[in-house]
Order: C-alpha cells, then structure tokens, then sequence
C-alpha cells in the first residue's frame, strides 16, 4: 500500500525521487512507515498523504466545486456529519456517495450505512472542503433545516442572540477554536470581523498564522457565545468589554483573557490563553546559558534590591519573573506579588491582583504589601511615579523587588526610571541588576537539518560578529510538529546588566544610557544581539529570527 501511495506522490509531482529514496532510507533505519517519514522529513503534508491513499484505492476525488445534493444532505443528521467529518453528496442507484477526509474511517461509513440503511461509497475531499460542506449545508439548526439569522447591527434582540450562541454547530465551532489553539501552542486567539469575511488567526510563538475562517454569518453568534462563556453582556456591543473563562482543555487547565472591541463590521475578540502548566518553566527552560544564569542568580539571591527585568509586550518578561520566583522560594521567605492580571497561580505565594475600579492601584497594594512583612516583592509593572517610588523604598529598607519595565534595552532601563522623577542616588542605590530580553522562535527539533541561509542574512551576521559564520546552520524545513513553519516554541536572548560600583558612578553622574551600556559591554556584558548570534551557532535559532526581535548594536 506504501510503495502505491508513494507512486501516486511522484507521478503527482508532489514527492521527487530523490527524497523518495531518502525516505525510504530513513524509514528503514527507523521502522516507521513510509507515509508517516514523509511527512516528518517535511517532504509531504498529511493532506497529500491522505489525497494519495485515496487516488491509490480508486477512489473518487472531490475539488469542492460540486455542491452537495440537498436530497443526501437531509440523509444524516448536522450531529453525524459533524462528528465524522462526513458528508453525504449525492444518492444514486441504492447507495449515497460521500465525501470524508480521511479514506480509512470505516467508523464513520458505518455509521452512515446505518442511518442511511444504503451502500456507502466513499469519495475523498480535503478537510477544509469538508468544513465548508458541513457550515454550509447544517448551519443554524441540529437537523439540518434552515438558517442561522443574520444578525443586525442595531436593534438587537438579547433572546435571539442567546438562543443562536447556544446552538449546536456554534458550539461546537467555538470548541474547536479553543481546541485547535491549545493543540498549536497558541498564545492568544484573534477572531474578526470585515466587511466581507471573517478571520480567525492564532498567535503561535509570537507570529499570527491565518486559520481556516468561519462563515461570515456565523459571527454575530460566535461573538456572543465566547461573551455568554467569558460573563459579558452579549446586548453590549457599542463599548468594549473584557471578561474571562476558566477552563479545561485537553487536560489542560486554561485561563482565557477575553477582550471585545467594536469595529465598523462587527466585534472583534481578541483571547489570551493563559496555560497554567507554563508556570512550571525553569529558568534553563526559557533560554539561561550557565554563564546568565551565574551571573542572573547571584542578583535574585540577594537580600535586598531591585532586580528589573526590561522588553516590550509579549517578550516573556512575566514568564522570567515566575521562574525567578520558583528558583529563590524557600518556606522561609515571605513572598507577595501585586500583578494586572494575575496571570498563573503559584503555591505559596501570596498573590494581589490590581483592581483599579475600586480604587486598588499598584501603589497602593504595594503600600499595603510592605506593611505584611515580606522578603520578596514582585510588582508586575512598574508603571507610573507613585508605583517606582514605593518600589524603591521598599528595596532600600531590606527588602528583595523584582519587577519589570518597558525599555528596549537593559542601560535604557536607568534613564526610564530617571525620567520618570526618581533621583540619580536613589538608582544607584537601589538597583542591582537590569535584564533585556526578547522571544524568538526555536528551530524546530523533529525537521531542522542542516542548510545554508540566504546570502543576505549571512553577510549581515558576518557584518556584526566580525567573522564569517559556519555556512551551513540549522534550520526546520517544516513538518506536522511545527505546523510546517520550521520553529517550535521560543526561547529567550538575554542582556543581564549587574550593576557595578563602575555603573553605579554613571548612573550618579547621569550618563547617557550609551555609555552606560559601553562600560557594561566592557565589563563582560553581552548584548541582546550578540546572544542571538551565540544561539544560532549553537543551532536554536536562525539570523532571520534574531533580526526580527532584536537591533543592531550601537
């Protein structure tokens, strides 16, 4: 059966003979099947594993170009269908033609020969096929009839916007999205809405990837069943909103942040997917080489003093503090955090969230946390004069602050906090160590192989370093794993600045963030950048990705 699907790939110029042969070579060499290493090797998608399994059994090959007959479609129910991914085209002499994905779901045929009481013939159709069959054909009811009502933009009424967030294929299209995010490794979920379409796009490894759209008239319902899930007013529509859902998805315990905005053609929601899971990366797993972590360690261990750590939204900066936080807790130490949000639950550690409508900004909680008798204090942002002074004070009267700020890099942090009204003595007094980061995308470690990177990004990395690199890096060439992007996950490029007695007198004498940075770098500092460049010669990442997240150095 393999030798014929793989004959089928290359007499459909979708596989050369050349990684045919490397395939079989692989397969041998591990036992697995041939399709199954096509696939891995990045050499195939699953979608024309499966199109060439069916054109090998003779099976009919459908382009989504015929329509479903309406007299099939009312054979099965929308339950069915959409349970199998399955749907009946056409009837003809006894039997119904239908259209699945996936050839070997006898379950499935089974299931229509049952409910059908006809022979089944099966004909294949790629599953973006399938789902548009399905939305089409089904929307609105659970039986098949009818149509889910456009809803209006004004004049809504609240019992007709319920009952169609609760029905059947809404459900279940909300569900997937849930599911088919936390399955990808998504971040945050972008659903909107255009004058003539709708868009779903998952954020996956700090990239958006467009995802296959709902119909556009399923919006309205799809919006107001993730505001019925998320506790917000579904009649609202004219203001934004922000809500969330707490949930279990794949055995996972998920935190969804939920956000709706109004935009000219309907609401846009954007979901932040919070894995309570994530809390558990160590230091070592967002990126620390030994040497950071040495010198990283040495600052959080300190009795006293303001550890920074510095980038711009989505750079993992929260991450960083949670893992700082599980290295340096011991039953000992007092722990108390004041977050905006809250964003992953930890034992043993006293957890405040900022509630500002009531009046509970960060300087306030963090006035109230100093009263509790902490070791350590953890403020999520340090966002405005009042929180950075409190901030300070606390780390001069014996306490351990961590917390983070929005600079580009770690010496910019002293001039933020400077311009920001805190006195030159008062930094150099209480600061102990300032950290740069940023996310880039890993190379993923199930297809990367060894390649040689565009001329372009070579001669800038050999620009910088000062050297020519090694010609050939590691570099993903796509495979299911990585959702055929190459990268799988993210790790950290750090710029720990400690905080020298050398550092100390610029800061006193208000150097420029400049020559701040130019005695750290001689002092042993390494940059953003040049960290970059050290992770790809170890084969964790590529030029392109350390371009995109970081700048040249000065």
């Amino acid at each position: 059966m393999a030798d014929s699907i793989a004959q089928v790939l290359v007499r459909s110029g979708k596989l050369s003979a050349e990684r045919l042969a490397r395939a079989q070579q692989e397969q041998e060499r591990s036992g697995r099947p041939l399709p199954e290493m096509l696939v891995r090797l990045g050499y195939c998608v699953e979608t024309d594993i499966q199109r060439a399994f069916a054109e090998s059994l003779g099976l009919l090959i459908l382009d989504g170009s015929d329509r479903p007959e309406p007299e099939a479609l009312a054979l099965i129910s929308a339950e069915l269908a959409q349970k199998h991914m399955i749907v009946p085209v056409r009837r003809e002499n006894g039997h119904v033609v239908v259209a699945l994905s996936d050839p070997m779901n006898l379950t499935a045929l089974d299931d229509v020969r049952l409910a059908t009481g006809l022979h089944v013939q099966p004909a294949y159709a790629d599953r973006e096929i399938i789902e548009r069959y399905i939305t089409d054909a089904y929307a609105g009811t659970e039986d098949g009839d009818g149509d889910i009502e456009v809803i209006q933009e004004e004049g809504d009424n609240v019992a007709e916007l319920q009952r169609l967030a609760r029905e059947a294929l809404v459900v279940r299209l909300v569900n997937n999205i849930f599911r088919e995010a936390v399955r990808g490794r998504a971040s945050d979920i972008h659903i909107e809405a255009f004058e003539d379409r709708a868009q779903v796009r998952y954020r996956i490894d700090g990239v958006l990837q467009e995802q296959m759209p709902p119909p556009q008239r399923l919006m309205p319902a799809i919006v107001s069943r993730v505001k019925i899930l998320a506790d917000l007013d579904i009649a609202e529509r004219r203001l934004p909103q922000d809500g969330r859902i707490k949930t279990h998805i794949m055995g996972k315990e998920i935190d969804i942040r939920v956000s709706t905005l109004p935009t000219l053609h309907g609401e846009a929601v954007v979901m932040r997917l919070l894995d309570q899971s994530n809390i558990q990366l160590s230091l070592e797993d967002i990126g620390f080489t030994e040497l950071q972590l040495k010198v990283y360690e040495k600052s959080i261990n300190r009795p006293y003093g303001m550890v920074l750590v510095t980038g711009p939204t989505g750079s993992g900066k929260t991450t960083t503090l949670y893992a700082s936080l599980r290295r340096i807790f011991t039953p000992e130490k007092k722990i108390i955090t004041v977050e905006d949000p809250v964003e992953y639950q930890m034992s043993g550690v006293n957890q405040m969230q900022v509630r500002e409508r009531i009046g509970l900004t960060f300087g306030r909680g963090l006035r109230a946390i100093v009263r509790q008798d902490p070791d350590i204090i953890m403020v999520g942002e340090i966002r405005d004069k009042e929180t950075m002074e409190i901030a300070v004070h606390a780390a001069l009267t014996g306490h351990l602050l961590l917390s983070t700020l929005h600079t580009n890099d770690a010496a910019g942090a002293v001039s933020r906090l400077i311009d920001m009204g805190l006195e030159p003595f008062l930094a150099a007094s209480s600061l102990e160590c300032v950290m740069a980061q940023r996310l880039a995308r890993r190379v993923c470690p199930e297809c990367r192989e060894e390649q040689e990177p565009p001329h372009e990004m070579m001669l800038i990395m050999e620009k910088e370093l000062g050297y020519a690199p090694p010609s050939k890096q590691l570099r993903g060439v796509g495979c299911s794993n990585c959702r055929f992007t190459g990268f799988a996950g993210r790790l950290g490029l750090f710029e720990i600045l400690p905080v020298s007695e050398a550092v100390r007198e610029l800061i006193l004498k208000e150097q420029s963030a400049g020559q701040i940075k130019a005695v750290a770098v001689n002092e042993g500092m390494t940059t953003l950048r040049q960290d970059g460049w050290r992770k790809i010669l170890q084969g964790q990442t590529t030029i392109e990705e350390v371009i995109r997240v970081s700048t040249e150095d000065d």
